[in-house]
């Protein structure tokens, strides 16, 4: 009997990530947890990027490094389930090319796994930090007691009641059983979604239990030109439609186990597709797409279904800002907000 630990596949889609690759690479290098693979997937990157995995994938053979033509964020499962296709582990994580891990994580989730096969992914606390790691801003989830009942989704379904919200499960902390994934057919990506882990752990929450762990697992680097800064609205739109479709086919086992009700998710979407479009038309401010951020804005001041009279009013000043060629950040700053870009 084969008494070693499992393989933990990780799988690292980049794009024009040379500022972080390394950083990335070395955090799973310092793992107390050492059976791994790490499979990277340069997505056409046009810095140094894989020039960098490369040098690493030199010196350690457990690194393993394709280049691809990009194809994008729009075609991410397609990136997603070709890596899935080279891993070989038992066990499948996920680490972005600009994200980190603390060196115990890997080791912290093997072992639940091991000794649970009704648990089908591990996940637990992030921080979020700047690009360049000297401020955390916050750290997720904040452990509500009200939400906590639902993160080891015991009954089966019910951190749905979570994921609908949208309040949850930070990708870079995953550890998925393999098998799992794959009687889903890999990992899922719809309604034009710019992102695979959602879509993918709605299908999972339903399959079997979820372990947390409550320790910081990674720490998820905040800067402009993330997809959650370039497609707020898309994003918003895409889960509306997913969860709605996603709750409509649940089976009757599974939705009773759900609290939450069809009018809710409705007016929890309507109030966040405004903000996206207000965040929007902040993040083109900034850019210095003056008239780009206006059509945004007034998206937002002239939405309906919502009374969400404060992020009209910030949507307004917006407006007003951009005939004046200027954005927002210093009056952000002014009020002792975060900026944008944090």
């Amino acid at each position: 009997m084969d008494s070693s630990p499992p393989l933990v596949s990780i799988l690292t889609p980049t794009y024009n990530h040379g500022k972080y690759i390394a950083d990335c690479i070395r955090s799973v290098q310092n793992q107390t947890y050492s059976n791994w693979e790490m499979i990277i997937i340069n997505d056409g990157s046009t810095d140094n990027t894989f020039e960098i995995a490369s040098e690493f994938q030199a010196k350690d053979p457990r690194i393993k490094v394709y280049n691809q033509k990009n194809i994008g964020i729009f075609r991410l499962k397609e990136t997603y389930n070709f890596g899935l296709g080279k891993s070989s582990g038992k066990y499948i994580a996920i680490l972005e090319g600009d994200d980190l891990w603390e060196p115990e994580k890997l080791e912290r989730q093997v072992l639940p796994l091991e000794n649970n096969e009704n648990i089908v992914v591990a996940w637990g606390k992030i921080q979020s930090v700047k690009d360049d790691l000297s401020e955390i801003y916050a750290e997720h989830p904040s452990c509500n007691p009200a939400e906590k009942k639902f993160y080891f989704n015991k009954p089966i379904g019910c951190i749905l009641n979570l994921l609908y919200r949208m309040k949850g499960i930070s990708a870079l902390t995953l550890l998925i059983r393999k098998e799992c994934l794959d009687k889903i057919g890999g990992f899922i990506q719809l309604f034009n979604l710019p992102l695979v882990d959602f879509p993918t752990l709605l299908e999972l929450s339903i399959m079997g239990e979820f372990y947390f762990d409550e320790s910081i697992l990674g720490q998820w680097r905040i800067y402009s030109g993330q997809i959650t800064k370039t497609y707020p609205v898309e994003i918003q739109i895409g889960c509306y439609a997913l969860i709605k479709q996603h709750l409509s086919k649940l089976p009757d086992e599974i939705k009773k186990n759900v609290q939450i009700k069809e009018n809710e998710i409705d007016d929890y979407f309507n109030k966040n597709i405004q903000i996206g479009y207000a965040r929007s038309g902040r993040y083109k401010l900034m850019q210095k797409k003056f008239s780009e951020a206006r059509k945004d804005y007034s998206k937002a001041i002239f939405y309906k279904g919502t009374e969400n009279y404060l992020w009209r009013l910030r949507s307004i000043i917006g407006y007003f800002f951009s005939f004046l060629n200027m954005d927002i950040e210093w009056l952000a700053k002014l009020f002792g907000k975060k900026t944008y870009t944090s």
